[in-house]
């Protein structure tokens, strides 16, 4: 009863440092007082609150966003600047997708500093998404622009700073690409580029420019509260996301991209409003953007074709080798545990433990989600993810200790130590064949419990202390890891932290052997109590609250070809509230592959946009389309071409994109009031007819809603979509 009743208090020490890790991802607490020059985040955010007004949803080409840009103007004009407002109607390109957006854009530009030599950039979008007002994406970016131009208008520069507003990036980094046809855009070698997926935390250095060396460099001189990696900035550009930056990719400027992430479930609808951007957050923003924009506004940057790998510990300090130092000292680490290891005896059985543990804590942990999510359909996870969390590392440790326990049973730490850093290694470099810049989370700990086992010769407890501090970094630095992907893995798979954290486990269930190998049954219990624990507060405690709210969004669809209607509901798939009326049923529409709830609704008097085809010029197997849009009073107007219309160039006026690459499904989308009208032209790789799904919408009358509305759970809320009536038809062009 002793022994489990101690390794229950170990356990749970241990599941506690756990869900300790996310204050490991906190931006630095906010300022009372703040010295001349320095970042003021309450003034930021009071004037934010007079930028966004009466914070309605202000997407690009509407009278709400020239609304938003009015008052940005105003504001510049009482700094004593000069702001110019540059009008547009422009396309994007965008290779990393399969689309071309369209809108009227009118970007806001003001100058600081001498009138002469390469600016500096510092960008952000004040456009917001149809559903939320966006205070925080971008309107902290729009805040800290504002505040920096207080700051430095009368302080001598060196070099020209240049305040992009653009307008149009949630259409698809439209605004982006409009400056790039300025003449002022040329005039530009280094960007800061502002952005946001969440309200609160630290805000992350996530994307530079490559070669990242001359952009890291400044970046660790001078920021002194640094969140930033370099494993995070080399998958992220693996994935499909997008920013302004991918816009401004091409011209090699020096490019630092920074971002908060917490609180996700607020991003991209009402919820992303003034009261809830933290202005601790802010001011991490404005701290990093007013350093790093005075050490560039300083001096030409320097160049370099050097590549660095780098990571921040505990948002404290910033280490950083070169790649190919860290490389050489990877694989010397990797050879040097497998020789101990080799050496001592035990490798394989050890390697069999620890890639055990990791691989079955994995199948385990989606197992019991899959269960929970049977009796809890949906993200029942949403407003309490730390239960979640907990629930599925107490599940890890159980597995782990299990297998310390039993096959690792012949094995003595000294032996399970090195196969767990052999081990450790291994993951890292197939990390690394992928994304390179990750292998600087794999150097340190195992060097640290070598340089004890080395420094044993001399004191017999220098092992053991380098074990204990090799965990202690693995905690601070992958712990961290864990915290950030905590917010980046919001919505899930939630099964995944299982195999990352018993990276951080095993090494301390691997020091608690002596207790584990001769207490099986107590350890099992010990376990299996805070196994059962967690997993029942996970069945217990609320799915939604009011700050994580559900994702539900309302549409009232009409198929204009045959005058067929639905009521739509788009949601994390829990089941629909009791007194929802109508008769619902899990479903796909004719223009979506997603599934949703769908229900018959009324016929409405909405109708789809529509195009006129004004010209048409073949050339060889290719014809070129002209067409004039009809939004038909529908905000938007979205044309989708099949996955063998073989599209090779699409666009308006002087934004014609030429496309290739692999076949696929294509839109073209004109966004905003001033599509009505407008001239699409379109080069299709096929003589015969194509097609298109011709799609567009407006918000959703209230009159129509309000019984759904009504029926809706207190704690949801439209995310990524507005609540929206949609019409669609075909047309074979």
């Amino acid at each position: 009863m002793r022994k489990t009743l101690l390794l229950l208090l170990l356990f749970a020490a241990m599941l506690g440092a756990m869900a300790a890790t996310r204050s490991l991802v906190q931006p630095p607490p906010l300022r009372e007082q703040n010295a001349a020059g320095e970042f003021d985040a309450v003034r930021a955010k009071t004037r934010l609150a007079s930028v966004l007004g009466d914070q309605r949803p202000h997407p690009a080409d509407t009278a709400a966003d020239d609304a938003v840009r009015a008052r940005i103007v105003g504001h510049l004009r009482q700094l004593g600047l000069q702001p110019i407002v540059r009008d547009q109607f422009a396309c994007n390109e965008l290779y990393k997708a399969r689309g071309v957006s369209c809108a009227r854009v009118r970007n806001v530009i003001a100058m600081l500093g001498p009138s002469t030599g390469k600016a500096v950039l510092l960008n952000a979008h004040y456009d917001s998404t149809p559903v939320g007002p966006g205070a925080s994406d971008d309107g902290i970016g729009v805040a800290t622009l504002l505040e920096i131009a207080t700051i430095l208008k009368d302080r001598p520069l060196n070099r020209p700073v240049m305040l992009l507003f653009n307008e149009g990036e949630e259409l698809g980094l439209i605004g982006a690409r409009a400056f790039l046809a300025d003449p002022l855009s040329r005039n530009v070698d280094a960007l800061i580029n502002l952005e946001a997926r969440g309200v609160r935390g630290p805000v992350n250095m996530f994307e530079t420019s490559r070669p990242n060396g001359a952009a890291l460099s400044v970046f660790a001189r001078v920021v002194k509260n640094p969140a930033a990696n370099s494993l995070s900035t080399d998958v992220y550009r693996l994935l499909p996301n997008l920013t302004d930056v991918t816009s401004f990719s091409d011209r090699g400027w020096l490019t630092l991209n920074l971002a908060p992430i917490g609180n996700e479930t607020r991003y991209h609808s009402p919820g992303d409003d003034v009261a809830a951007l933290d202005p601790a957050t802010l001011q991490h923003m404005g701290d990093q953007t007013l350093a790093l924009t005075k050490a560039l506004a300083a001096g030409t940057p320097e160049r370099s074709d050097g590549t660095a790998i780098f990571m921040d510990v505990g948002g404290r300090m910033l280490i950083t080798l070169p790649l190919l130092v860290g490389a050489v000292l990877f694989v010397a680490l990797l050879l040097g545990t497998g020789w101990v290891a080799l050496r001592r005896g035990g490798l394989l059985r050890g390697a069999a433990v620890v890639a055990g543990s990791i691989v079955l804590s994995g199948l385990l942990a989606f197992v019991l989600l899959a269960l929970a999510g049977a009796v809890r359909p949906g993200m029942f996870w949403r407003a309490e993810p730390i239960w979640t969390h907990l629930a599925v590392y107490a599940s890890t440790m159980l597995v782990g200790a299990a297998l310390v326990a039993t096959a690792g049973a012949p094995l003595d730490r000294a032996r399970l130590r090195p196969a767990f850093w052999f081990v450790f290694l291994v993951i890292g470099g197939m990390i690394g064949l992928v994304a390179p810049g990750g292998i600087i989370f794999f150097l340190f700990p195992p060097l640290i419990a070598l340089a004890g086992l080395a420094a044993s010769r001399w004191w017999r407890h220098a092992e053991l202390v380098g074990a204990l501090a090799a965990i202690l970094f693995l905690y601070l630095t992958w712990g961290g890891m864990l915290g950030l992907l905590s917010e980046l893995l919001n919505n899930g798979p939630m099964w995944v932290f299982a195999p990352l954290g018993a990276l951080i486990l095993l090494p301390a269930l691997i020091e608690a052997k002596p207790l584990l190998g001769g207490a099986r049954a107590p350890a099992a219990a010990a376990a299996g109590v805070l196994v059962l624990a967690c997993w029942t507060v996970v069945l217990a405690v609320p799915a939604y609250s009011a700050d994580r709210q559900q994702r539900f969004v309302i549409q009232q669809v009409t198929d204009s070809n045959t005058g067929k209607n639905w009521w739509s509901v788009l949601n994390d798939g829990a089941p629909l509230p009791k007194a929802f009326p109508g008769a619902w049923k899990r479903g796909k529409l004719p223009i979506s592959d997603r599934e949703r709830w769908l229900s018959p609704a009324f016929a409405t008097a909405m109708s789809a946009p529509d195009v006129e085809q004004v010209s048409q010029v073949e050339a060889g197997n290719e014809r070129t389309l002209t067409l004039r849009l009809q939004t038909n009073g529908n905000d938007y107007v979205s044309l989708t071409a099949p996955a063998d219309a073989r599209i090779r160039a699409a666009g308006i006026g002087g934004f014609v994109r030429p496309i290739s690459g692999a076949e696929g499904k294509y839109a073209i989308g004109c966004f905003g009031g001033n599509c009505d009208g407008a001239l699409l032209q379109v080069t299709i790789d096929k003589l015969r007819p194509v097609e298109f799904i011709i799609a567009g919408g407006m918000a959703l009358r209230a009159p129509a809603v309000a019984p759904l509305l009504a029926a809706q759970s207190r704690f949801a809320r439209p995310q990524y979509r507005r609540d929206e009536a949609l019409a669609f038809r075909i047309r074979r062009l």
